[in-house]
């Protein structure tokens, strides 16, 4: 506040200049009042990105612990394009990006990798599957690992390192489009050992050194620099013990004796220099720290391992608090522990004791527990000198209250979710020509796409041609359609009416899709239209059952000229919903009946019958069938046609013939196979009396009716039955 107040009246009075001295007037004073504060230890990661700079520190992981972790090699971002548009309308061309890097974690061998994080999202989950397409190999850092394939083959095997004894993971062509076509912030969970040892920190360095000292609580620690550094940082959460007064260094964590040693009582001594000559002893009490109580800065495991803080309990105080910032993964409850148990020593240690002996004692080092004759309390051994008239101890008083500390607040952390990979399903069809979109020669398919979770990212369509090998078919499906299965028959209804009667009950295959109603004005703007078996139908009510259920009623049945498909409904046919999430497939050409569809969770490709093959080409059949026998013994037949994308009847007004002529084929039926046929231009056919008698000699038959297209025939309308 103070910084702003003089920044302002010094630019005020003197422009620019006086504003920059009044800024630097004002920061002085807030340091004079308040204090600076002041951080010891590394400073923690905090999400950082993956750096690739020379001299650039490679740590050493212990335990399990999330790193950003160095990158050693990289290619130039491949571009992908993709274009997108069905045929007669206008195309877009899309791109997207990979990229294809190392990445070192860990200057020491590991034992595996957990999660990944980019961009503070997961890309990695536990079960070591990649939220976005690409392929990542995971090497943990022995001395006999293989060069990796990719590396070696841009670089060659010549000049190809294996990173030995370097744990390193390696991205090959990882999809960027999720972070904006750039590479992201990321993080790994390293897991190096079931533990954090401590003997595992120092045997790494020094060889003779005996570790008595266990770092219980502790889930994992990082060291970046040396390892005196590293014992410094610990040295203030732990009351370690360091004596190299023996033949080796001696480690290990003082005010843990379950016995205190009685310390003879104080020598005079004769130096000059000696501290009491006569009384063997100096009692004194430092005055309370100038910063307020300890702050504890560490990586909090419940949030996946993210900076957090635990402040010691205490009377607040003015100024910035001494913040220690410990490279370890810790629980909040053992860091609450940790800075509680902080702020209890260097309380109790401002009392110290300066002692001299007169007995040379093996068992008296530093940090050992002591009492002094007559006085009470706990004192610990902070360091000694073996002097003429004696020995020197330095003793620091030690609260050996086991106090309990008080809990660590609760954190809702919102982690993110980590999905199992997501199954593609598939459900393939022909949609009937639609006018408004397609010329009369068109045939438009479509491929529905769902999956059977959110974790999906897409998948990649091909047709299968019969001959063995899969084409590829254009774009990847990237919007999930609302697809699934009928668990029991539909029944037959009436094309002409609404079906109030029918019901469906459908097993969605993402148990989160959701069915919506729909009004008649709804339907007659083509709502809820969707493909069940062979039928096109639509629906107006639905009713949730759970676990991705509904009852689905109120049908328009027999759609698009798929009429003939109302009577043949069984089991555990296709449903789709059709709507602007289908994906076209414009490059699906005639004979190739089957799609597949291999998404990145996928073990095999999942594949779909064409649904209605054919019918935007095919002709509607005839409907209003009639016969009439004369008296002179001769059969009048008449029909009325129907045209393809003509859903609507208009009075008074035929509709226009989509076809390039208007024919006809009459047949006759019977005994499996034709008896006989006639053609015809005009919905009409007589037949003579002697016809119509020779085809009552014929036996039982039925005359039917096809409208003849231009490239295929319509499904058959039948007009009788003979004798």
């Amino acid at each position: 506040m103070a910084t702003i107040v003089f920044s302002a009246l010094g630019n005020a009075l003197a422009g620019p200049a006086g504003g920059a001295i009044g800024a630097l007037a004002g920061r002085q004073f807030e340091d004079a009042l308040l204090g600076t504060g002041r951080r010891r230890g590394p400073r923690l990661r905090e999400l950082e990105v993956s750096l690739s700079s020379y001299g650039l520190a490679i740590p050493r992981v212990h335990g399990r612990m999330r790193v950003p972790g160095a990158i050693v090699w990289a290619t130039e971002l491949q571009e992908h394009s993709e274009v997108i548009g069905a045929k007669g309308q206008p195309a877009t061309t899309t791109y997207s990006y990979a990229a294809n890097l190392a990445i070192v974690l860990s200057s020491r061998p590991i034992r595996s990798l957990g999660r990944v994080w980019a961009d503070g999202k997961l890309l990695r989950g536990a079960a070591g599957d990649l939220k976005v397409g690409g392929a990542l190999r995971v090497y943990l850092g022995s001395e006999d690992q293989p060069l990796d394939p990719l590396i070696a083959a841009s670089e060659g095997e010549a000049r190809c390192p294996a990173f030995r004894g370097l744990a390193y993971v390696v991205f090959e062509a990882l999809e960027l489009a999720s972070f904006g076509n750039r590479v992201p912030a990321l993080t790994f969970e390293v897991v190096a050992d079931d533990g954090v040892s401590l003997g595992a920190l120092v045997d790494e360095t020094v060889s003779d050194a005996t570790v008595t000292a266990d770092l219980t609580g502790f889930a994992g620690v990082l060291v970046e620099d040396d390892l005196a550094s590293c014992l410094s940082t610990l040295a203030d959460v732990l009351p370690l013990a360091l004596d190299a007064s023996g033949e080796g260094l001696r480690l290990r964590l003082a005010d843990t004796a379950t016995e205190l040693l009685l310390l003879e009582p104080p020598a005079t001594a004769v130096e000059d220099d000696a501290f009491a000559p006569s009384g063997g002893m100096v009692r004194r009490r430092s005055p309370a720290a100038a910063q307020p109580a300890a702050v504890l800065r560490y990586l909090d495991v419940a949030r996946d391992f993210q900076p957090g803080t635990q402040h010691a309990s205490g009377r607040a105080a003015p100024g910035q608090p001494d913040m220690l910032e410990l490279p370890a993964a810790l629980e909040s409850a053992e860091a609450r522990r940790l800075v509680e148990r902080m702020a209890q020593r260097r309380e109790s240690a401002r009392e110290r004791v300066a002692w001299r002996s007169c007995t040379l004692d093996s068992a008296v080092a530093p940090g050992t527990l002591v009492r002094l004759p007559d006085r009470s309390g706990t004192w610990r051994v902070e360091t000694w000198e073996w002097r003429e008239s004696g020995v020197e101890l330095e003793l620091a008083r030690v609260d050996t209250l086991d106090l309990e500390p008080p809990p660590a607040p609760s954190t809702n952390f919102p982690a993110p979710a980590d999905l199992p990979p997501a199954q593609t399903r598939l459900v393939a069809l022909e949609l009937p020509w639609d006018p408004a979109a397609q010329t009369g020669q068109a045939s438009q398919a479509v491929a529905f796409v769902g999956a059977t979770g959110a974790s999906w990212s897409g998948a990649a369509l091909y047709a299968d041609g019969r001959d063995g090998e899969l084409r590829p078919l254009g774009p990847a499906a990237r919007a999930r359609s609302v697809i699934g299965r009928l668990e029991m028959p539909l029944a037959p209804a009436n094309p002409l009416l609404l079906d109030r009667t029918s019901l469906a009950i459908v097993a969605l295959s993402d148990p989160d899709a959701v069915l919506a109603p729909a009004s008649l004005d709804q339907l007659a703007m083509g709502a809820n239209l969707a493909l069940i078996g062979e039928e096109l139908v639509q629906f107006a009510q639905v009713e949730p059952l759970g676990s991705g259920r509904w009852r689905l009623a109120h049908f328009l049945r027999g759609l698009g000229g798929t009429e003939a498909a109302i009577a043949s409904h069984v089991e555990a046919e296709a449903f789709a919903l059709i709507d602007a999430r289908g994906t076209p497939l414009p490059s699906l050409v005639e004979g190739e009946d089957t799609v597949l569809a291999l998404g990145r969770g996928d073990a095999a490709p999942t594949s779909s019958p064409l649904h209605l093959a054919g019918i935007a080409r095919r002709p509607l059949a005839p409907v209003h069938g009639r016969s009439r026998r004369r008296a002179d013994g001769s059969l009048d037949l008449r029909w009325t046609r129907r045209a393809r994308g003509r859903w609507r009847w208009s009075d008074g007004v035929d509709v226009p013939l989509i076809e390039e002529a208007e024919r006809y084929l009459v047949t006759c039926e019977g005994a499996g196979s034709t008896l006989r046929s006639w053609e015809t231009q005009a919905p009409a056919l007589e037949l003579s009396p002697s016809q119509a008698a020779e085809l009552e000699s014929l036996g039982p038959c039925t005359l039917q009716v096809r409208q003849q297209g231009t490239h295929a025939l319509s499904l058959p309308l039948p007009l009788a039955r003979l004798p």
